[in-house]
Order: C-alpha cells, then structure tokens, then sequence
C-alpha cells in the first residue's frame, strides 16, 4: 500500500521498540534530558502509527460503505459519501505532512537570521516585513519565538535579527524558507513613487543539544560586552549586558541582547555559537549534510526562492515549486504554509 510507504510503519514500529528496551533498563533515568528526549520521541512515533491505524480504518469503512450503496440513486447518500472521502482526503494530506519530516534535526527548534540584501532603507524595511510575517506564521502554529539580537536600521527597517522558534518540527517546518526573498512595490521611501526591487536572505539552521559534539575551547572565543541599542526593557542603554562573542578559527561571531542579564545573554549567545559551529563543520566535513544550511547564495537577482510583487499586480510565487498566491495580504500576515508544504512534498523521497 502506497500509505505504507508514505508513512514507513515497519522502519517506525522497529524504533519504538527499540527505544522501549531502552527505556526498560535501569539506568535509564539516570540522564534525565537524554530520558525525557527520548519518551517525547516514542510519543511522537506512536501517534503517527496510531493516525495510520485511524485512517487505514476509515478508508476501510468508506469502502463499505460505497459497496452497500452502489446500487442507490439517493442524493443524501451519496453526499454523505462525498463527504467522508473529503474528510478522509484532508485527513491524509495532513498527516502525509508530518512524515516529511525524516530529517536528523526536524523535530528541533529553529534559529533564523533575516539580512537585508544592497538597497539601504527600503531593503532593511523589506527585511523586517519578513520577520512580522515569520513571527506570525509561528504564533498561528502555536510555536514561541524569543528575538535573540537585532539591529535596528537608520530610518526604518532592520539591519539584521536572530530569533529562535521553539516547537514540534520547527526546523523542519522552516528548512523550507532559507534562501533569498524578492520584493517589487512602490517605495514608500522614494518621493518620485517609484518601483524598486529589494531582497532579503533567511537563514535558517537547527538548535543543537548540548550531547553534540562540538569542541568550543575558551582560548579560541573573544567576548566582547557592549551597551544594548533599540527598545526595551530598564537594561537597555543603562548596562554593557549585550554580549557579542567571535569565534576566531572561523571568525563566526553571535550577539544576543535581549536578555535580562549579561550572564543570560552569554548563555544565549554560547547556543547559536554551537548551532553555527555545527553548521559549518557538518557543510565543510559532508557534502551530502549541505541542506541543513542550504547553499549561500548572493543576496541580488536570479538566486530568489520566491518573489513577492506588490506592483503592478499583487502576487507572491515560489521559483522552486511554481507554487502561487495572489492573497498577498493573508501571506504577509504568515499564512505561508502554501509554499511551505509544496517544497517539502517536492522533496520527498518515494
């Protein structure tokens, strides 16, 4: 059955068990993050198997029903019928989703950077349409966000903004955005009314644990303590709690602000730090490891994922799956699971 494949319930059932011996031993809770990580594992598994249960069920009593009622010319009957195979339908569809998500890192958070690309104002602007429009699509999905840096531009806009999205598959979800974003509109910051196209890139890579190996030695940091700018809290412009750390073998260099604390920002900064050393070394020591990042790209014409046009017509298209929509403000506003959905389908396996 194509479901089987779709779903994997042998490679699923074998992991369950699996996991269930593991957490039969003794010494199990004896690590309690790795414990607790596990039994939410064994919970995600068991409910995919159990839905497959549910809908290969279903489908077997629609079956029946459709057999007992092959002969009828009643109008209720067959609505009934047209009914249930819609529900079925969308029942699939939205479980199909969530085995997409195969991927090592797809069930962990997500750590996104937004950077406007040349244009000055009207980029940094476009960039910070992206980040409401991103943290809106987290808060209909029922994910947190927490914004970890960001730098406000001169005028309007951002010049860059780190933020973490926390919540079942949230990488997963996300790995589907990173790339180069296009907008064509009339600039509001143009006198003379003009069209301008500006771009902006999102970055997107997973929040490893702390069981990941990555060697950080304290000799090869440089941390650096700096007054909070922008809005916010009593800290902000009063404390040096901004933290900036620079990891010199590979010049990568994470900020975090928005703590309470210079303490708590370190922390905060320590974990992006570890999710881009992970990154860079899984892209420099595997080739096939590359999609946890995604391939740089310059942020200008021809390397866009998608384009969103303001004017002259209102449309937002996906390069990579065709996918359109001309419902340009519900896709502002974070209904972007359209283009989210079509890309992860694109890439499935079977």
């Amino acid at each position: 059955m194509k479901w089987e494949l779709i779903f994997d319930l042998s490679t699923k059932e074998r992991e369950i068990d699996k996991l269930e011996k593991e957490m039969s031993k003794d010494s199990f809770w004896s690590d309690q993050e790795k414990a607790q990580k596990i039994i939410k594992r064994v919970k995600e598994l068991k409910n995919i198997v159990s839905e497959f249960n549910k809908l290969k069920t279903d489908l077997e009593e629609l079956m029946v029903l459709l057999e007992l009622n092959m002969e009828e010319d009643r109008k209720e009957i067959w609505e009934e019928i047209e009914q249930k195979i819609k529900a079925l339908e969308n029942n699939i569809e939205k479980e199909e989703l969530i085995v997409l998500f195969d991927g090592k890192y797809d069930a962990n958070n997500a750590i996104v950077t937004i950077r406007p690309g040349a244009g000055g104002t009207e980029s940094q602007d476009w960039a910070e349409m992206l980040l409401r429009m991103y943290l809106r699509w987290a808060e209909k999905r029922g994910l947190s966000t927490k914004i970890i840096e960001i730098s406000p531009g001169e005028e309007a806009g951002i010049k860059n903004v780190t933020f973490t999205v926390s919540g079942n598959y949230a990488f997963g979800y996300l790995k589907a955005e990173k790339g180069i974003h296009r907008l064509v509109r009339i600039s509001p910051f143009d006198a003379n009314r003009r069209r301008h196209t500006s771009f902006a890139s999102v970055e997107v890579i997973p929040e490893v644990d702390q069981d990941v190996d990555i060697d950080i030695k304290e000799s090869d940091l440089r941390i650096d303590t700096y007054r909070a700018t922008g809005a916010g809290g009593q800290h902000v412009n009063t404390t040096d709690s901004a933290v900036r750390i620079t990891h010199l073998p590979t010049n990568i260099v994470v900020q975090c602000q928005n703590e309470r604390s210079q303490y708590s920002n370190k922390m905060t900064a320590m974990k992006i730090l570890r999710a881009r050393l992970f990154e860079y070394y899984q892209r420099e020591k595997e080739e096939d490891l590359k999609k946890i990042s995604g391939k740089k790209k310059e942020i200008a014409w021809g390397s866009q994922i998608r384009s969103y046009v303001f004017h002259p017509y209102q449309l937002v298209k996906d390069h990579r799956t065709d996918v359109e929509s001309g419902n340009l403000q519900a896709i502002m506003d974070g209904e972007i699971d359209c283009f989210i959905e079509s890309y992860l389908k694109s890439k499935r396996k079977y």
